[in-house]
């Protein structure tokens, strides 16, 4: 993939966005368990950085996918992981088929005003026996009327406990599992949604997440994306965009392990010597780099052909399965070399460890990740070649 000036320009814009008005509060924000999401939102989406690849009509750059990845992976730099996936679930995970599915009247209500960062959105997938397995969900939205009223919850929703929107994925008929699913655009203020407490999790501690209830929420139906029944297939083609972005936005988290692990060993002295004169230790770094390097050389070869219509879907499932495994990998090798200091809390290796252990689970676990390219292999029981 062959990046223009304007890539550049925009690589450089994101980085100063970050270094100026994020990393400064990340501990604060990390500390708080929260960080001033409308606030980043806005200023984010003063920079254009909201609706990289949306269409212009709507406020958008209307630029193609590639500047959107250029975007994810500078968002990497940001010292922690909770708000850079926050930043993906507005751009990359709630409102991708609102801005390709959606009708004019949906798009101007909920995907402008998430472009300018007036609003925050969230994406309404997972439940709590329905994580990977999206064909069996259970939230339901019948008919009543002219409106749809929803009974149900979500589980795990980043971006919840201060979303102003949902793209909610629901059963709306009785048919079969891949065909009774329906996307709709749910506003979070609406009669009969409740929240539970802020989930205390591993990681991620700077993005909010809850579990979301829906009783009796009753909203029009023109609110869903597109044709009833076609939720489950656009909520793939939204996955793929997530993928993309999340395994673009650990390049540059996955190289500041390997900065901050070789300034430490350089610096740390055991035995009369630095601990990098150790060949275990910087061929390992070694090692590791080359990997990242073969990470981000899968997602420019993903983007590329998504920009040219191609369904990624088995490049993307290898981008976010390799991206989480070399997630686990690097964070532990390098924490190891730290040794004692590399168990403390606030040590940057610890926080990337904790952070990027969602990246195998979130998003579709690597299993499903498997299964997906297995599938697409041909190599599935009862499949072939």
């Amino acid at each position: 993939m062959i990046f223009t000036q304007e890539h550049e320009a925009l690589r450089r814009s994101v980085r100063q966005f970050v270094e100026r008005d994020i990393n400064p509060h990340v501990d604060e924000w990390e500390n708080a368990g929260r960080f001033p999401i409308h606030e980043i939102f806005r200023k984010a989406a003063g920079l254009g950085l909201l609706g990289i690849s949306k269409p212009e009509s709507f406020g958008g750059l209307g630029l193609d996918y590639s500047y959107s990845i250029v975007a994810a992976e500078e968002f990497g730099s940001i010292q922690c992981g909770g708000i850079p996936m926050s930043i993906g679930v507005q751009t990359d995970m709630c409102t991708p088929a609102l801005a390709r599915f959606g009708s004019d009247e949906l798009r101007e209500q909920f995907l402008r005003p998430a472009i300018r960062g007036e609003q925050v959105g969230c994406i309404g997938v997972s439940e709590v026996g329905a994580g990977s397995d999206v064909a069996g969900l259970k939230t339901r939205a019948r008919k009543d009327g002219a409106d749809y009223v929803i009974d149900g919850s979500k589980m795990w929703i980043t971006n919840s406990p201060c979303a102003d929107f949902m793209c909610l994925l629901a059963n709306t008929s009785d048919d079969q599992p891949h065909l009774n699913k329906s996307l709709i655009m749910v506003p979070m203020d609406s009669p009969g949604i409740s929240l539970g407490p802020h989930l205390d999790k591993l990681g991620m501690r700077s993005s909010e997440t809850a579990q979301v209830f829906f009783d009796n929420v009753r909203v029009p139906q023109r609110n869903r994306i597109g044709q009833e029944g076609a939720g489950f297939m656009m909520q793939m083609l939204q996955f793929q965009e997530e993928r993309l972005f999340g395994a673009a936005n650990m390049l540059r988290g996955l190289e500041s392990c390997i900065d901050s692990t070789l300034a430490y060993c350089k610096e740390r002295r055991t035995f009369g010597a630095p601990l990098i004169d150790n060949q275990v230790i910087h061929f390992r770094l070694a090692e590791l780099s080359t990997e990242i390097e073969s990470l981000r050389a899968l997602v420019y070869q993903a983007t590329e052909q998504y920009i040219n219509g191609q369904d990624v879907t088995r490049l993307a499932s290898m981008a976010k399965l390799k991206a989480g495994r070399l997630g686990r990998e690097v964070s532990d090798s390098c924490l190891q070399y730290w040794g004692g200091m590399g168990f403390m809390w606030d040590n940057p290796v610890a926080r990337a460890y904790r952070d990027m252990r969602l990246v195998s689970i979130g998003g579709g676990a690597d299993e499903i990740m498997l299964g997906i390219i297995c599938k697409l292999m041909g190599s599935l029981p009862g499949k072939k070649p």
